[in-house]
């Protein structure tokens, strides 16, 4: 896959929904990340959705259940695309280079989801904590497979483990939320393109 095309991005929390559990995720996804998990009442969601809470509470359980749904699905849809990108034709390098865009690009377009996760992960079970962290670590792990494999055949640099990669690169993304302005000059997909270009950069070997 070429890395000058710019993906095709779901926007997870936003958009017009049509099913009661879309409504639901789309509303929630806004209210938790404006006012907070715990400030944000059952009644104020359902109010917001337009639904009654037995429509509620027959997709969801909980309010739980509504943010578990929502780290859910931008994870699944992440992995999703990675996935795409990891076992397309083409030469590694700008397969690296496009799923190093795309994670930026859709951390952008859903970045109510990043401050959700960022201050309301603890709010969960633990097991869900657990299973959050899981999905999320599934996701590192494939990146940086495919930056061992450049390493093994000898395309990137390979003085520096993968894992310490790994995790500069997303310690970067994951704070996206701190400090991207929608509104400013860099669109997601140029963001992400800038992202991706350090890190090919980085990996070149000396």
């Amino acid at each position: 896959m070429a890395d000058s095309a710019e993906p095709s991005v779901p926007a997870a929390s936003g958009g017009a929904a049509s099913s009661v559990p879309d409504r639901l995720l789309s509303v929630a996804t806004r209210l938790f990340a404006e006012r907070g998990f715990e400030r944000t009442s059952v009644q104020e969601l359902v109010d917001a959705a337009g639904v009654t809470k037995g429509a509620m509470y027959h997709y969801f359980t909980s309010k739980d259940d509504l943010l578990f749904a929502i780290y859910e699905r931008v994870l699944a849809m992440q992995m999703r695309r990675l996935t795409e990108f990891a076992d397309a034709e083409g030469p590694l390098g700008e397969r690296l280079r496009a799923a190093a865009a795309d994670v930026v690009h859709t951390t952008v377009d859903n970045l109510d989801d990043t401050l959700i996760f960022f201050r309301s992960l603890h709010m969960l079970s633990p097991d869900r904590q657990n299973e959050v962290r899981k999905e999320r670590r599934k996701y590192h792990e494939r990146f940086r497979s495919m930056i061992e494999e450049g390493q093994r055949e000898g395309l990137f640099r390979d003085d520096v483990p993968a894992d310490i990669v790994v995790t500069q690169y997303f310690g970067a993304v994951h704070h996206l939320g701190m400090w991207y302005n929608a509104d400013g000059e860099l669109t997601g997909a140029a963001l992400g393109a800038h992202y991706a270009d350090l890190l090919l950069t980085s990996l070149r070997p000396k």
